[in-house]
């Protein structure tokens, strides 16, 4: 054995020249699995990840974001905006990014969470198309919270489940729309953008409409007077 280097290799090594050699044991070696002091009969991997990843207390926030019939796409991308760590251009810059924090979608705010996704012109549109197809007065939220508690309410017209639906179509939508900017410099009208957002909610609600809280949801989101249709 090697000198040690250390008062606690020292220490290490008469510890371990005082331990008797399991061969020379009178008994016979035993193992356990023992957790949080406590031993288990046997291994047990639903505690071991217990252990290793204990649960954090439920948050206000997360039945509108994790729900039954959501798009995984669609909720992964809120959860990322809910916790607001999406790279808008405001956090770049405040990384130290050199970069022009103004919102392309309307040159004319600061790019921040809230302003892409709640008070942009842009996405304004976008939210008057979603209360005309909802019968609902015109919809303005004034921060990200605002958003979150009409995802919880709900009226004849537009259950919860239709409401988040909704709500992360819609800021995903923005989301990618606001990389083709940024990345590809493609500009399309936000009436265009509703299209597509109508058109997978149809699709999404359609897909899962064997559920029970999808079956009623086709009929209150269609509505005779089509917002967007071409006049002529």
């Amino acid at each position: 054995m090697a000198d040690p280097r250390s008062e606690q290799a020292l220490n290490l090594q008469i510890h371990l020249t005082a331990i008797t050699n399991p061969y020379e044991a009178i008994e016979e070696d035993s193992y356990a699995w023992v957790i949080e002091g406590k031993s288990c009969e046997g291994y047990s991997s639903s505690k071991t990840w217990s252990v290793l990843r204990p649960r954090a207390e439920e948050v206000s926030w997360h039945r509108s974001v994790w729900f039954k019939g959501a798009i995984p796409r669609n909720a992964f991308n809120m959860w990322i905006a809910n916790l607001d760590r999406l790279p808008t251009k405001t956090r770049l810059a405040n990384w130290g990014v050199n970069i022009n924090p103004i919102c392309d979608l309307c040159n004319t705010n600061q790019e921040s969470r809230d302003h892409l996704f709640l008070t942009c012109d842009y996405a304004l549109y976008i939210w008057n198309a979603v209360s005309r197809r909802l019968s609902l007065p015109g919809l303005r939220f004034q921060n990200w919270m605002e958003l979150i508690a009409w995802t919880k309410t709900k009226n004849i017209r537009s259950p919860t489940t239709l409401r988040k639906l909704v709500a992360e179509a819609v800021i995903y939508a923005l989301w990618k729309q606001r990389n083709n900017v940024v990345h590809n410099q493609v500009h399309i009208p936000p009436s265009v953008l509703f299209k597509d957002i109508d058109r997978e909610l149809k699709n999404s609600i359609t897909a899962r409409s064997i559920k029970k809280s999808f079956k009623s949801l086709m009929a209150r989101w269609l509505r005779r007077n089509c917002f967007f249709c071409d006049p002529s």
